[in-house]
């Protein structure tokens, strides 16, 4: 495998998970902490065509160039708690059940996950676990977001699975 090939690419995907980062973070919200979370869908293409440790990567020089962008301390701390312990569920089912599980479903589980993190920053910003009375509505989004993610992330994988200039980088 071509080192510079793979640089190239990851750089590739960290660009494209940044800048569609930076354009969701510039539309309004309708409830407080819910996104549709579209720069997951770049993570978890990493995490399929590449491997665990650059969706990993991708993530988190996503987070943190999208704090810098666009973003404040407080942006960072739900962005790479939510971020990590998102994209950690979404590897482990990933690995263990790829075969019986379908993306979307590892995609909610993600999603699912990604709130429970910042909600736990949350509770330690504020100071109370009271917080988590908001969890009912965070679920039913992340499972509206999560599909729709797994669902954009399998189309995606088609497609770069068709550049020719990457074949040597992406694992399968």
């Amino acid at each position: 495998m071509n080192k510079t090939k793979k640089m190239v690419f990851l750089s590739f995907l960290v660009s494209i998970a940044l800048v569609i980062y930076v354009i969701e973070a510039q539309i309004p919200v309708l409830f407080p902490g819910i996104k549709l979370g579209l720069a997951n869908i770049i993570s978890l293409a990493a995490l399929i065509l590449i491997g665990w440790k650059e969706a990993l990567l991708i993530m988190f020089l996503r987070t943190i160039l999208g704090s810098i962008f666009g973003g404040s301390m407080s942006a960072f701390m739900f962005s790479i708690a939510g971020g990590l312990l998102s994209n950690i569920i979404m590897i482990v089912l990933y690995k263990s059940f790829k075969e019986s599980m379908s993306l979307w479903t590892i995609s909610i589980c993600g999603a699912i996950f990604h709130n429970i993190g910042q909600l736990l920053v949350a509770s330690f910003v504020v100071q109370d676990f009271r917080i988590y009375v908001y969890l009912p509505i965070l679920l039913v989004s992340a499972v509206i977001t999560g599909y729709f993610i797994g669902l954009c992330t399998k189309f995606l994988n088609a497609h770069l699975n068709k550049l020719s200039m990457f074949k040597d980088v992406i694992s399968k």
